[in-house]
């Protein structure tokens, strides 16, 4: 259903709404709100600390124009009060919200609080004008919001598009009933506008339940003829492999070499090889992975490495030169010129290139291999089906390695790497020291600080970690171009340089460089350093905002440093109490990423592993949905009856496979 056929929706409008990624009226039923708020607890900013984020009450005493560059709006500055305290709310880069406020009207702010020498502000706040019967509506949705779009806009937008164009369920009826199942479109309903958040989380694991019942189904039906007869024989002998293992300036673990014998005899075997490599941080992937490639280059194959991000590919395209020098090792990435992707592709299709490493540019359509006969995929994805399957279908039945950039439980592991053998590295190489974790308050700050002036003095390295990059119009935590300029500021010593996912794949790629080579003393980036980067002259990684990531992708981030026999530290910022700082103490009192992910599994259930942290590319349409882990093992159950049933299969394959290919563009994008 068109957008436009909601009341309220103009061609203006459908526009701001596509920049969300909405572009029906089905797609507005799944645009879930980012947070919600409690209208009956309203925060005083006199009792606040610095960074905390808040929902508060104000009144516009004073709108003065705003301040400019020579170019452009800079910021613009409101002067506000809150029961005879004043305070102000500035916003950067939004020159708009000039038409939106009016002097002497009361109004609705959420933000993150800067509270410095006794002042008080709201940085980049959502607002809106205050309904005085606000204490009464109760829990309110808080949707992202693109252009010239508000809050009350976008929630009646979608309370109309529940209505018009509800989401059907493909669980069969039967199964609904005997699992007591809620009425999908009710569940849809109030997840929008829940009367308590009980019923807001139930709601939200009926929805989960439903679309990981489709995302299994598909994998069943593709896993369905994954089982291969082996086609490549490997000429490589047990002596060969041992000697390029030699290659490596440290011994292999126990663990490694257990990976290595797996890997071995399933490329040996009767069967193509489908295995999932794990391993915590530092345990030694990369090294497995590259022994079990030496098996097929050879034998005379070609091999191919896919990697998440630019810069673990050139990372791995550099390792591959090292430990392959008689070999022809090309790179393909998104950066390159136009006349270097076609040669590199050339070259790979006529049989040339041994190893080709690359990012998701491998998988385009016109990447073509002679004789590949093995993949491996280095990959921080969930959900690699439609990676694997893309890259493995450039070759006619090769070997495929996985290595998962993070623990997972083998609970989950085994519902949706069910198609994989899993191999597991236990243990760290001898000689990495354990890194230092400590949660550090506001008050410890500066202190903080000056701990790292010193460890640059000694000619170490810093990581400093923030959760977004400048333009997020939320306002709620500190952007990482305000804590470069912040940090350069109040170090002017230290050699600063800027990281983050906006910048192109080239500039990134020579940022890491840079600072691999000691141009830079400090790295202040988001998480794009969280998989692979390896820098081992890093001593100390600094987290903002801690509460705000998973366990698991904080032991990820903390993997950054402590990669050699340097004493190293870890740092978790955070203001947060109660429950928020109980998972940090986890953190900081646990080095093991499986029992961590465990923990994690645990306390924040499945969208941590499954949600929101595939870089702003959801599995399926869950978006900011927060649900259990226990919705997931309940659509496996599902799937499995289904299945058993017979009943509803068309549709239900149909459905499925729409999810399949939708993942396929994903990978392919």
């Amino acid at each position: 259903m068109e957008l436009t056929r909601i009341k309220g929706i103009n061609e203006k409008r459908e526009k701001d709404f596509a920049k969300l990624g909405v572009y029906s009226a089905e797609d507005l039923v799944k645009l879930f709100p980012r947070a919600y708020l409690d209208l009956r607890q309203v925060t005083l900013l006199k009792n606040c600390y610095h960074n905390d984020v808040v929902l508060t009450v104000g009144k516009v005493m004073n709108v003065p124009p705003p301040m400019m560059s020579a170019r452009h709006v800079k910021y613009v500055k409101v002067y506000c009060t809150q029961y005879g305290e004043p305070f102000t709310a500035i916003w950067f880069n939004q020159p708009y919200v000039l038409s939106k406020l009016k002097e002497d009207e009361e109004y609705l702010f959420y933000g993150r609080v800067q509270n410095k020498f006794g002042q008080v502000s709201l940085v980049n706040p959502s607002f809106e004008p205050l309904d005085k019967n606000f204490r009464l509506k109760g829990i309110v949705p808080q949707y992202p919001l693109k252009g010239n779009l508000s809050q009350k806009v976008v929630r009646d937008s979608v309370k109309t598009a529940c209505r018009l164009a509800p989401p059907k369920s493909i669980i069969p009826w039967e199964l609904q009933k005997k699992y007591d199942l809620a009425d999908l479109r009710e569940s849809y309903e109030k997840v929008h506008n829940p009367e308590s958040f009980t019923e807001k989380n139930k709601a939200s694991d009926r929805i989960a339940a439903e679309e990981y019942f489709a995302l299994i189904s598909a994998f069943r039906i593709i896993k369905g003829s994954a089982e291969q007869v082996r086609i490549h024989r490997y000429s490589c002998t047990d002596k060969e492999l041992l000697e390029f293992v030699t290659r490596f300036p440290f011994r292999f673990t126990e663990g490694q070499k257990s990976a290595v014998n797996e890997i071995f005899a399933d490329m040996k075997g009767e069967k193509v090889m489908n295995r999932l490599l794990q391993g915590d941080v530092g345990s030694g992937k990369t090294a497995v992975g590259l022994s079990a490639m030496f098996v097929a280059v050879k034998s005379g194959y070609q091999a191919a490495m896919l990697a998440p991000t630019e810069v673990l590919a050139r990372q791995n395209f550099e390792l591959a030169r090292r430990y392959f020098p008689d070999y022809n090792v090309d790179i393909l990435t998104g950066s390159l010129s136009a006349k270097e992707k076609r040669l590199a592709k050339e070259r790979a299709a006529a049989g040339e290139t041994d190893i080709l490493v690359g990012t998701h540019a491998l998988l385009q359509g016109d990447v073509r291999f002679k004789k590949l006969s093995f993949c491996l995929c280095d990959e921080q994805h969930r959900f690699g089906v439609a990676q694997r399957s893309s890259l493995s279908d450039k070759g006619v039945c090769p070997d495929v390695l996985v290595m998962s950039a993070t623990p997972i439980p083998r609970t989950l592991s085994l519902i949706f790497y069910g198609d994989l053998d899993i191999s597991t590295i236990q243990g760290k190489p001898t000689n990495r020291m354990e890194v230092q974790t400590n949660v550090v308050p506001l008050a410890k700050y500066d202190d903080m600080l000056a701990f790292i002036e010193k460890q640059v003095r000694e000619g170490r390295q810093i990581y400093f970690v923030c959760p977004k990059i400048e333009g997020d119009e939320e306002g709620s935590l500190m952007s990482v171009t305000e804590l470069f300029d912040e940090l350069s500021a109040r170090l002017p010593a230290l050699r600063f340089c800027l990281l983050h996912g906006k910048l192109k794949d080239a500039e990134k790629t020579q940022i890491m460089q840079d600072f691999k080579e000691k141009k830079f003393d400090c790295l202040v980036s988001t998480t794009v350093i969280e998989v692979g980067v390896d820098v081992p002259n890093a001593s100390v990684m600094v987290i903002y905002n801690a509460e705000r990531f998973g366990l698991s992708q904080l032991h990820q981030l903390r993997g950054r440093v402590g990669r050699s026999d340097i004493k190293s530290y870890c740092f978790l910022l955070s203001s947060a109490g109660g429950e928020s700082y109980e998972r940090l103490k986890i953190l900081k009192n646990n080095s093991d990423g499986f029992k961590i992910a465990e923990y994690d599994y645990e306390m924040r259930g499945g969208g941590d592993f499954l949600g929101e942290r595939q870089s702003g590319k959801y599995i399926g349409d869950l978006g900011n949905l927060s649900y259990s882990t226990a919705s997931i093992f309940l659509a496996k159950k599902l799937s499995d009856e289904a299945f058993l049933s017979g009943k509803n299969l068309d549709e239900i394959k149909a459905v499925a496979m729409e999810k399949y290919e939708k993942l396929k563009d994903i990978a392919l994008n």
